[in-house]
């Protein structure tokens, strides 16, 4: 049997019901050998317990030989499920249910699977360590349907590491309910780097590429300008146009460059995965 799944005793019943509860939610499964539907439901239950691996425990009661717990709980027919948190029962139901309901239930009563995600990334950022904060983040948001909270700490972690490109794009996504305090911090921060980054050489060189896109030089000169004022996809999307017309440019140096740039985003990082495959089908 799991770890997870418990036989409730006369002997273990303070134990399970009220002081495991305090740390995390028990699933109480009231059955007895007569009731068909509890036959039904109990591996439904244990499938789940062994699924969910800990994040709850599963406490199996007799309701036969555990009268008085049946009784004091309220347990008026069988099978009767209750979720206990803290000691007290916060939700149940009663009869045999499907597993899709069952989920529904527990997922109100645990943490999100991206939770552990963003305690890990929590602690990194402590240690002021955003580098590596970040791809965590990036995973809880995804794993979590880009849910906007989790959006807009990962943009602020974008925005520490001065990638304001990717800031911009998640915090375009977020809905107008979701735009907080925390929201309009961000974007605060992102329109003082855009403006600190704005220096008269680069405007100057935006202004000579848009004349001639064909210069290889000055798209050259921009991409080094944006890699150096956080503008990093776009410093990408440039060197990448110049290697596809010459792959050898100023004897290997944009090359150079746009292996630094991948090299400075990190392991796991999904923009440096992105632009590795578009190198490696233009060297390859």
């Amino acid at each position: 049997m799991s770890p997870h799944i418990i036989d409730v005793t006369q002997e273990n019943a303070q134990q399970v019901l009220i002081e495991e509860s305090q740390s995390r939610p028990v699933v109480v499964d009231f059955w007895a050998d007569w009731c068909e539907p509890c036959k039904t439901l109990m591996p439904i239950l244990e499938k789940l317990a062994v699924e969910y691996d800990g994040q709850f425990l599963l406490a199996k009661v007799n309701a036969d030989e555990m009268q008085q717990i049946a009784q004091q709980l309220g347990v008026r027919s069988l099978p009767t499920v209750m979720v206990m948190v803290n000691g007290q029962p916060v939700d149940g139901f009663a009869g045999a249910q499907p597993e899709k309901d069952i989920r529904e239930m527990l997922q109100k009563h645990l943490p999100a699977p991206w939770a552990g995600l963003i305690e890990q990334a929590n602690e990194l950022m402590q240690q002021q360590n955003f580098s590596d904060a970040m791809p965590l983040l990036l995973q809880a948001y995804q794993e979590s349907d880009k849910q906007s909270e989790i959006g807009v700490g990962l943009a602020q972690v974008y925005l520490h590491l001065n990638r304001c490109d990717e800031a911009e794009a998640i915090l375009d996504t977020i809905p107008m309910a979701d735009q907080d305090a925390l929201y309009e911090q961000a974007r605060a921060q992102l329109q003082l780097k855009r403006e600190a980054a704005v220096s008269p050489e680069l405007k100057a060189l935006e202004e000579k590429h848009t004349a001639d896109p064909t210069d290889l030089m000055t798209a050259y000169l921009l991409s080094i300008q944006y890699s150096q004022n956080a503008r990093v996809k776009d410093a990408l999307d440039l060197l990448m146009t110049v290697l596809r017309k010459d792959l050898g440019f100023e004897e290997g140096a944009a090359k150079k460059a746009f292996m630094d740039i991948i090299a400075s985003l990190g392991k796991g990082d999904p923009l440096a995965a992105e632009y590795q495959r578009k190198i490696y089908t233009l060297l390859y």
